[in-house]
């Protein structure tokens, strides 16, 4: 699978773990930084070129991390089409995707620690959104407000 993954300096020692075990478990990776540590770096910065990524089909599910996963997740979720979620648990992660096709991820790295990371993060990319009618009709009401938005 094509994954993006970015985070701030919140998020950097985790990203660093997490690129390469997806890669060491087959995956295409793509760091959309930060590429060194630095305290004064800002989330959207990284964050908002994953979610674009992601919603434009040049990475298939995304990753974004920063300290507790708040500003990363708020930020991904103003890219019209980004479906992104905090996620603290096994449960949340996958049905995150099967019900509310969540393609993106955020994960706080002072909230969780990197195995329940990884765990997290093989359950959101092992699983598939349903396809079921009543998730594609609350999807397409988020996408009217969003087209809205974009409008005015």
């Amino acid at each position: 699978m094509k994954i993006g993954i970015a985070a701030d300096h919140g998020g950097f020692a985790m990203k660093q773990q997490l690129v390469a075990a997806l890669t060491s478990a087959g995956h295409e990776v793509t760091d959309f930084g930060a590429v060194q540590l630095d305290p004064a770096d800002d989330y959207p910065d990284f964050v908002i070129p994953l979610a674009k990524a992601v919603v434009g089909g040049g990475v298939e599910r995304g990753i974004a991390l920063c300290s507790s996963g708040v500003g990363a997740c708020i930020a991904a979720n103003k890219v019209p089409g980004a479906h992104a979620a905090l996620i603290h648990d096994i449960f949340s992660a996958r049905q995150g995707v099967e019900d509310d096709d969540m393609n993106i991820i955020c994960l706080g790295s002072l909230v969780v620690d990197y195995a329940q990371a990884w765990e997290l993060v093989q359950t959101f990319i092992s699983a598939r959104f349903s396809g079921a009618e009543r998730h594609r009709r609350r999807l397409a009401k988020i996408a009217a407000v969003e087209r809205g938005m974009e409008r005015s």
